[in-house]
């Protein structure tokens, strides 16, 4: 063998078998030996979104099985209520029936007269219109009005009657005005909130007078809340702003016993008349004047003894004055009658921001 023989077989070898194909005439491309690292990449997203479409639809799938195995069974369990519920009423008339014949039986065999209808047999006037309440309806409805749904022994028509009766009784209540101090007072229009300087002798004029203050101290408090809550954030999370807002709160809730003293005419005359005094001042923007029927009020005319009160063994004449009680200062006879007193100085201190007066020397220190 040659050396050209050799080098062509040689050739022919490290070709492979693509080249004999080439030579034998195949159609078959050649395979690629890189990918682009964009196809994969495509591939890849292309294999996730159909991953997450299919797992979706199997998610919709469940839940729509879910519900309508839910449906189902809330279908069964309302079903089965509602027979168990008329079971239970059947049975319940019968065990009634078959007492109330026994009864009469029994009445008859021994001589007894038979006995009247009782009160739950009895309709009652007005009771006609609730026989169709069923047995749920009715005690949801006693739920509602946080009453007991069954008493001990108590029939359908017992809780019918006593539902009634609640119902009625829900109806006397008074209703009870919006504002920052609810009150069953009727509030009055702010054109007629107008305070006399007096008090009127007649029980009217008391009346009305009553419903004006309860009005104008709701008024106050409605527009100081108003007030405080069109400050920025800044100012209300500071402390003074907090302090404010705290004052306000603590005010409203100090003077609610004096609503309830008002709601019931049980103030005294001589707090009244002062605060009539004050509101009335107060309405003219004459605050200094008020601040002065305040102090009148709650400090009054008393003598405050201050240091050393007796130096000797003999009692000076103007010592009685110290202990003479009919001159003794309201604001120190009832922790809540301090309370609210300090609140209409409260409320005083901000008509004077709100409505300031045109006297200068109106103005409050």
């Amino acid at each position: 063998m040659d050396f050209a023989a050799l080098m062509s077989k040689e050739i022919a070898k490290a070709k492979g078998p693509s080249s004999s194909s080439e030579h034998n005439g195949s159609s078959k491309p050649p395979e690629k030996k890189y990918l682009r690292r964009a196809d994969e990449e495509a591939a890849r997203l292309a294999a996730y979104n159909e991953e997450q479409i299919r797992l979706g639809q199997e998610r919709e799938d469940r839940m729509a099985n879910k519900r309508k195995l839910e449906e189902e069974e809330t279908g069964r369990r309302l079903e089965r209520e509602e027979k168990k519920r008329r079971l239970a009423e059947e049975s319940r008339n019968k065990r009634e029936e078959e007492e109330a014949a026994k009864e009469r039986e029994r009445r008859k065999r021994i001589g007894l007269p038979e006995l009247p209808p009782t009160k739950d047999e009895t309709p009652e006037e007005g009771e006609a219109e609730r026989e169709d309440i069923s047995e749920e309806d009715l005690k949801q409805k006693l739920r509602e009005l946080d009453e007991p749904i069954c008493l001990f022994g108590e029939t359908h028509r017992g809780r019918l009657r006593r539902y009634k009766k609640l119902l009625d009784r829900s109806l006397d209540v008074q209703k009870m005005s919006d504002g920052p101090i609810p009150t069953t007072l009727e509030p009055v229009p702010e054109v007629e909130m107008k305070i006399p300087a007096a008090v009127p002798k007649d029980a009217e004029g008391r009346k009305f007078l009553l419903r004006q203050l309860a009005s104008y101290f709701n008024m106050v408090l409605s527009e100081w809340e108003l007030a405080l809550a069109k400050r920025d954030v800044s100012v209300k999370q500071s402390a003074q702003g907090r302090q404010a807002y705290n004052a306000m709160v603590q005010s409203r809730e100090n003077m609610t016993p004096l609503f309830r003293k008002i709601e019931k005419s049980e103030i005294d005359d001589t707090v009244l008349e002062h605060i009539v005094e004050i509101v009335h001042k107060a309405q003219q923007r004459r605050y200094v004047d008020a601040n002065d029927a305040y102090l009148r009020l709650s400090i009054g005319k008393a003598a405050w003894p201050i240091g050393v009160t007796m130096v000797g063994i003999h009692e000076r004449s103007a010592r009685e004055k110290l202990h003479q009680g009919d001159q003794q200062a309201h604001i120190l006879s009832d922790e809540s009658t301090r309370k609210y007193l300090q609140s209409i100085k409260r409320c005083l201190s901000f008509a004077q921001t709100r409505w300031p007066p045109d006297d200068q020397l109106q103005i409050m220190g």
